[in-house]
């Protein structure tokens, strides 16, 4: 008798792969990362597999434990990118290069491949990799390869080492869905939205396809009207914009007077930024809803969204002020505020519509409401370096700001002896390094010289003036103050002995908001349930959870990012197996609540 899934075509079952015997889980495995079984053999030391999630991570684990002899291989085992059918690619690599149409590549364009492999192969050393299925894995253009290919030859080889990993896991991940059968759909379109919202941009940047959207400008209402529209569309009880031009989706509980579960982010950017920042939030909850229309169901708890309308406080100077109006906390001097075309934001908020005296009204009732819930992408390299879709946010990092001079005498340098010198910016560079290290030690603090300036400094003068910035998070105001005193005092140890002054201004005080324990356990429990470790992390970036944690219990969860984890730029972005995984998080999350 024929045992079942000898074919490794057939689409697999958890209960096969986890009893079955080694050769033919082996054999089904072939393929999956190109020439080197030695990745499956490794991963099945780990059966039984909880889900097809847990075995993407498993493979990915058993490369990262290996050593780089071994890492390069798999990276060496790897076909060039062709722009024709070449003898010796497996069957995978010729549907994967198919797909991506490089074999319908122009004459120009065969010959820029030719000449970018070239060139990237005597800087590195191996072979261009790119999953040219794309993070939508329906298939990149040959376009897209070529200026992934040019701008990946600026990495530093470590860099590119590393990112040549993740793109085998990217492909090893396609292909183990290709022998599933299975096909991340609710992603995929969650993937297509965020495309979809990013068309529109404001003035000065949408003319370079660059995407900016600022608070009230006529792209940001545009996005606020198709938010809207999306959210009607996915079936949302109620669906309104309020008095901010936060919208707002409401899905009802299946008993009347049941609380809601709070949940959203932002929708408006910084300019050139990415298109997953805040607008993942919005759009993971709405795929939830649309989920739970299609199959006719409702939760005990209400779900509602709030795609808050600003939060990055680039047209004005006051950031958060979408959620801060749901909290209570908008004020009023806030209407006076001008932008740099000299339009005040009351004038904003009436050209489109809105009337500030609603403002106060809508304000949230912490009594209606279950907590809050945000989805946000990871916006750093920790998910991608540790191979994992999601993460469990413990806090968002409290934060503390400060500008410094650091005042000296401004000399000769040529006639002044190295033991009388003055000089501002080695006193800076002394106090700059116990910085980093005062933050390393914390292992979770971090400590930022953003800014440095020395104010009419020339080549052969001491200098005698030294200007700089210092931004100092970490997870607990307790830590950071404890840093923060650390780091001031020995800022005031090196200016003594050196014989010079400083002056310090703090700039920002915001508050450390650590995730509340029981929704931070529930998202640990769905995160489990999918069959992922949990990865416990506090986010070192502003959120509108922080708001929102004024009022009411808050936990965030990450969504891990591509491009080693970049954000607040164009290269942000993740695929749609992860916003898939996201989705099932969510909604498992919301049928965790027994109201």
């Amino acid at each position: 008798m024929t045992p079942p899934h000898t074919d490794t075509r057939a689409p697999f079952t958890l209960e096969w792969l986890n009893r079955t015997d080694d050769a033919l889980v082996l054999q089904w495995l072939d393929g999956v990362y190109e020439h080197s079984l030695w990745v499956a053999q490794a991963a099945l030391a780990h059966r039984p597999f909880r889900s097809l999630a847990h075995l993407k991570w498993v493979l990915a684990d058993s490369v990262a434990q290996a050593g780089h002899e071994q890492q390069l291989a798999l990276i060496k085992a790897h076909p060039m990118l062709a722009a024709k059918p070449v003898s010796g690619l497996t069957t995978e690599s010729q549907t994967e290069q198919r797909l991506a149409g490089l074999w319908q590549a122009t004459a120009a364009q065969s010959r820029q491949l030719q000449d970018l492999n070239r060139t990237y192969l005597q800087s590195f050393g191996w072979p261009f990799i790119i999953a040219v299925r794309g993070p939508r894995g329906l298939g990149l253009t040959p376009q897209a390869i070529l200026q992934e290919l040019e701008r990946r030859l600026e990495a530093s080889p470590s860099d590119e080492f590393a990112e040549c990993l993740r793109q085998i896991h990217r492909i090893a991940e396609t292909r183990l869905n290709d022998k599933c059968g299975t096909r991340p759909e609710p992603g995929g379109e969650v993937w297509d939205w965020h495309q979809w919202l990013a068309r529109f941009s404001d003035p000065g940047f949408a003319e370079k396809g660059e995407l900016s959207v600022s608070y009230l400008t006529a792209a940001h209402q545009a996005c606020a009207q198709t938010l809207v529209l999306g959210m009607r569309a996915c079936g949302f009880d109620e669906v309104f914009v309020d008095a901010v031009g936060n919208v707002v989706g409401r899905y009802h509980p299946a008993r009347p007077g049941a609380k809601y579960v709070l949940t959203g982010s932002h929708y408006d950017t910084v300019r050139n930024g990415g298109k997953y920042d805040g607008r993942l939030g919005i759009f993971v909850p709405m795929a939830c809803v649309r989920e739970l229309v299609r199959k006719g169901k409702r939760l005990q708890a209400g779900l509602e969204v709030v795609a808050f309308a600003e939060e990055e406080g680039q047209r004005y100077k006051a950031t958060f002020l979408a959620s801060s109006a749901l909290t209570g906390e908008f004020r009023q001097e806030w209407l006076d505020q001008l932008d740099a075309d000299g339009v005040s934001m009351h004038e904003a908020m009436r050209r489109a519509g809105l009337n500030p005296a609603d403002i106060p009204a809508i304000q949230r009732d912490p009594s209606h409401y279950l907590g809050f819930v945000e989805v946000h992408i990871e916006q750093g390299p920790v998910l991608n370096s540790l191979n994992l879709p999601l993460g469990i946010v413990t806090s968002i990092n409290g934060s503390l700001r400060y500008l410094i001079d650091i005042t000296g005498t401004a000399s000769h340098a040529g006639t002044s002896p190295m033991h009388q010198r003055r000089d501002a910016v080695a006193a800076f560079a002394e106090w700059a390094v116990y910085a980093e290290e005062r933050a390393r030690a914390d292992g979770n603090s971090v400590a930022t010289v953003g800014m440095l300036n020395v104010p009419q400094g020339s080549i052969n003068v001491v200098p005698g003036l030294c200007r700089c910035s210092l931004d100092l998070r970490a997870p607990f105001d307790a830590q950071r103050d404890a840093m923060a005193q650390d780091i001031l005092k020995k800022l005031q140890t090196v200016c003594e002995q050196r014989g010079l002054q400083w002056q310090i201004e703090e700039t920002v005080r915001a508050a450390a908001a650590p995730s509340d324990p029981g929704l931070q356990q529930r998202w640990e429990k769905t995160v489990t349930e999918i069959g992922l470790p949990v990865h416990r992390m506090p986010s070192g970036a502003g959120h509108d959870a922080m708001k929102l944690h004024n009022i009411l219990p808050q936990a965030m969860l990450f969504v891990r990012g591509e491009n080693q984890g970049i954000s607040h730029n164009p290269l942000e972005c993740t695929t749609a197996d992860d916003l898939q995984l996201a989705i099932h998080a969510l909604l498992l999350l919301m049928h965790s609540f027994i109201c």
